[in-house]
């Protein structure tokens, strides 16, 4: 990474776009801008960054309820549209039915669904427990 000049209060920035950005960072939030790199990628810049365990850990109240539920909708299409690729067209609307039909209560989404939520959330906090403690013991680098 090519190191910026400091001229006075002013600042040459670099002419790679990801020099640029690793230079901004940097600037705004020297404890992310250390972590980035400059790098290039198959003749393309990039940017890296090293990822601490607190980037891992997802906090669910950090979202607010409207930003909560359009993540959920974004990743409820992706793993839809990822689903739906490997199923026929009869397969596809077998499930469709069993999307529509398994609901309870005032809820929005059916039971397993729910159920799948919960269970993949406990094994994100597992995970992110799991990696905290090798990273502490040092069998693993962030």
């Amino acid at each position: 990474m090519a190191a910026r000049r400091d001229v006075g209060k002013k600042t040459v920035m670099p002419e790679d776009p990801a020099e640029r950005v690793v230079a901004g960072a940097c600037a705004l939030s020297p404890n992310l801008g250390e972590r980035m790199i400059a790098a290039k990628l198959l003749g393309r810049p990039v940017v890296l960054r090293e990822l601490a365990p607190q980037d891992l850990k997802i906090e669910v109240d950090q979202f607010s309820r409207k930003e909560a539920i359009e993540a959920a909708t974004y990743l409820a299409y992706v793993v839809g549209i990822a689903h739906a690729r490997q199923l026929t067209p009869d397969q596809r609307l077998t499930w469709r039915q069993q999307l529509v039909s398994g609901q309870e209560g005032d809820l929005d989404a059916p039971s397993w669904l729910w159920r799948s939520i919960i269970d993949l959330a406990g094994a994100h906090e597992t995970e992110y427990l799991e990696h905290c403690r090798r990273f502490a013991l040092g069998t693993e680098h962030a």
